[in-house]
This record gives structure tokens, C-alpha cells and sequence, in this order.
């Protein structure tokens, strides 16, 4: 049924409760896990100390990638699922979306938090794969409560 599940991960709390439902599902179905970094570094125009540092900003944003990304295949390791890292720049949800495309993924399976009124009628991330994947996707609610 699921040979290739998408977890886009960032190392964050709600992250963590989509991978912790997506390692689980991996695991009772032998599925293997793409854990999946994206930059999303601010669109232009940009101010000038900002552009000069761009690249610096970068770096940093790679380097917590490969940190995070890597802390999600050791947990898969753990748990006895295979794991394969990757990492793109852009849009967040377009390249999740573009990522499940390309890499034959059967499910994405990502967290999301209570984002308030507000944040439900703008959308969150979540919510903006949920609209534009063509590939099924399970989201993982990390609380309904905003006290919790």
C-alpha cells in the first residue's frame, strides 16, 4: 500500500508529532521514510544587508538541514525504516508537492499545530499541501488546545 512515505521535517515540536505518526506507519507497513528539509529564505526585494549575507544565511539553513534531517534518519533507524534525506530550496508546500511528484511517494505525512481563527482562514502550510497535492496526505494535529 505505502512503499514511499514523505515527511517533510524542520525539527520543530509539531514536526515531530507528524513524524512520530509517520515513523510508526513506516515501520508496520516496511514502508521507506523521505525526510525532507526545505529553505525558504524571504522572496525579493530584499534589503541590501540581507542580499550580502544571502549566502551566509544559506549556509546556516543547510547546515541545520543536514542536522535535522539527520536526527529524523537516525530515529528511523531506530525504529528499523529506511530513510532516505534530501534537501530543496522555494516554497515550502510547492516543493513538498514537487517532491511527492517526483520521488514516487505514496503519502505525505506531516504535523500541524493549532494555528488559532486567524491562522485557519489564512492556512498553514499543512493545509496549503493538503490543497495542491496530487498524493495523499495524513496531517497529525500536535494540539487542539492553544493552553497546551
Amino acid at each position: 500500500m505505502y512503499d514511499n512515505i514523505l515527511i517533510p521535517y524542520d525539527g520543530t515540536d509539531e514536526a515531530d508529532t507528524g513524524a512520530d505518526h509517520g515513523l510508526e506507519l513506516a515501520s508496520t507497513v516496511g514502508a521507506t521514510v523521505h525526510a525532507l528539509y526545505v529553505i525558504d529564505l524571504p522572496g525579493a526585494p530584499r534589503a541590501l544587508y540581507v542580499r550580502d549575507d544571502e549566502e551566509e544565511m544559506r549556509e546556516r539553513y543547510r547546515d541545520y538541514g543536514e542536522e535535522v534531517t539527520g536526527h529524523l534518519s537516525d530515529r528511523a533507524a531506530d525504529a528499523g525504516v529506511d530513510c532516505v534525506t534530501a534537501m530543496r530550496s522555494g516554497s515550502v508546500h510547492e516543493e513538498i508537492v514537487d517532491y511527492a511528484e517526483e520521488n514516487d511517494i505514496d503519502l505525505i505525512v506531516m504535523g500541524t499545530a493549532y494555528r488559532g481563527k486567524v491562522g485557519a482562514l489564512l492556512g498553514g502550510g499543512a493545509e496549503k499541501v493538503v490543497r495542491t497535492s496530487s498524493v495523499p496526505v495524513t496531517t497529525v494535529r500536535e494540539s487542539s488546545d492553544p493552553r497546551e
